[in-house]
């Protein structure tokens, strides 16, 4: 039988692309579909309940706040959680490649790389890019786990999360994760996806400079706390 999977995407001011979004989201794979509204001050929320989302409302803005309010919102049948961006720059589409691995019960965690997928142009900045790849360095040097990028769509199970013990709040949210997995010995697997330019609105990280520069700060900030802490705290996972 098929495991009971739950998408859950944060969005914040996103009523132009949220719709697509949720209506791209293939329902042979997906049992329930979960938008996180971050405080948004557009239609967001009414265009996702529209589309047939459950709505959750997270006011206190954060790009983990947002994450961990909808893990608190699951379905007690949850057993894979997918994570999903609300601009529209994934393919949601594309899930089966994300999911399947952990259905096959080969994989634990696996992460979307946009650097070895089909990426249109002007979808990543530069920094992006970088940013991916020295997160990739420091985490085979910490791990020895090989890593392109911290795309924000990407697989868990849910059994698996919970022991990761995730407490970041705001942009250091995907970095946590991949830290924290890797170092708690779970099965990861990196896929290419394709990307594309946001829906519609501004990014809340690449759209600006000082976006840029906080979000730069805080992943920073997260590699170091983490790192700092290389040894196994975590209980090995249970195969």
């Amino acid at each position: 039988m098929k495991p009971y999977v739950s998408v859950i995407i944060a969005a914040l001011n996103e009523e132009e692309a949220i719709g697509k979004v949720i209506n791209d989201v293939p329902r042979q794979i997906a049992d329930e579909i979960i938008v996180v509204d971050n405080g948004s001050t557009d239609h967001t929320a009414e265009v996702a309940t529209a589309a047939g989302a459950r709505v959750v409302t997270e006011p206190q803005r954060g790009y983990g706040r947002a994450f961990r309010a909808g893990v608190r919102s699951l379905s007690a049948d949850c057993e894979i959680i997918v994570f999903l961006d609300g601009d529209g720059s994934d393919y949601p589409e594309m899930m089966n490649r994300l999911v399947e691995p952990i259905i096959k019960g080969t994989h634990d965690f696996v992460i979307s790389s946009r650097t070895l997928g089909r990426r249109e142009p002007g979808s990543m900045n530069w920094h992006q890019v970088f940013a991916g790849y020295m997160v990739g360095f420091f985490l085979r040097l910490l791990y020895g786990v090989r890593s392109s990028d911290m795309g924000p769509f990407r697989a868990i199970r849910r059994d698996a999360l919970e022991r990761l013990n995730m407490r970041e709040e705001t942009y250091g949210w995907p970095l946590e994760m991949q830290m924290k997995a890797a170092r708690a010995g779970l099965r990861i697997l990196e896929v290419p996806v394709d990307y594309r330019r946001r829906a519609g609105g501004q990014s809340k990280i690449a759209g600006t400079v000082f976006g840029s520069i906080r979000a730069a700060a805080r992943i920073l900030f997260t590699l170091a706390r983490i790192a700092v802490r290389r040894q196994r705290t975590l209980p090995e996972y249970d195969r």
